[in-house]
């Protein structure tokens, strides 16, 4: 069930309530692309603040696998594929990554990429989000897929020759 809600895009927030308590069951429903996972028995009030604070998230449940332009990032299995080629990236450019992904070619700005990818307590600025995203780029490798809009921030083009990122190959 929750395989298909996450397919079909639905805007219903997945809480998995289960008896299935171990580490190995809780990566797995939310790898299966759950919101929350809670095991029983729990305390009436826990379930309630769970359920919401599932409540006040506005964007529609994400798939754990991402694919746009050519791009493939698996979440549950922490891997990234461009056009079927393996890349091994670290902790940070994965993260990067992701959040381009799930803005789905829509703009995402150096504060947003700080606020979920990097630590609350750090000091980093636009300068970490330039190298990081340079890192990436050069993994990623031709055509290039991140696009950089000035003064705005940055998105994932569509992968078509026509598409947003067609032709920019920019690495700011």
């Amino acid at each position: 069930m929750c395989r298909r809600v996450v397919a079909l895009r639905l805007l219903t927030r997945i809480l998995m309530l289960t008896a299935a308590g171990t580490v190995r069951d809780r990566v797995a429903g939310l790898g299966l692309g759950a919101d929350d996972y809670l095991t029983k028995p729990f305390a009436y009030d826990e379930l309630l603040a769970r359920v919401l604070a599932l409540g006040r998230r506005a964007r529609p449940a994400l798939p754990p696998v991402l694919e746009r332009a050519g791009l493939r990032l698996d979440t549950a299995r922490r891997q990234v594929c461009r056009d079927g080629r393996f890349l091994s990236l670290s902790r940070k450019e994965f993260a990067v990554l992701e959040t381009l992904l799930r803005a789905e070619g829509a703009v995402a700005s150096g504060d947003d990429l700080i606020e979920e990818v990097w630590e609350q307590d750090t000091s980093y600025r636009t300068n970490a989000v330039r190298v990081t995203l340079s890192k990436l780029r050069a993994k990623l490798g031709a055509p290039p897929v991140i696009e950089t809009v000035p003064g705005a921030g940055y998105r994932i083009g569509d992968g078509s020759p026509d598409g947003p990122a067609a032709g920019t190959g920019s690495t700011r």
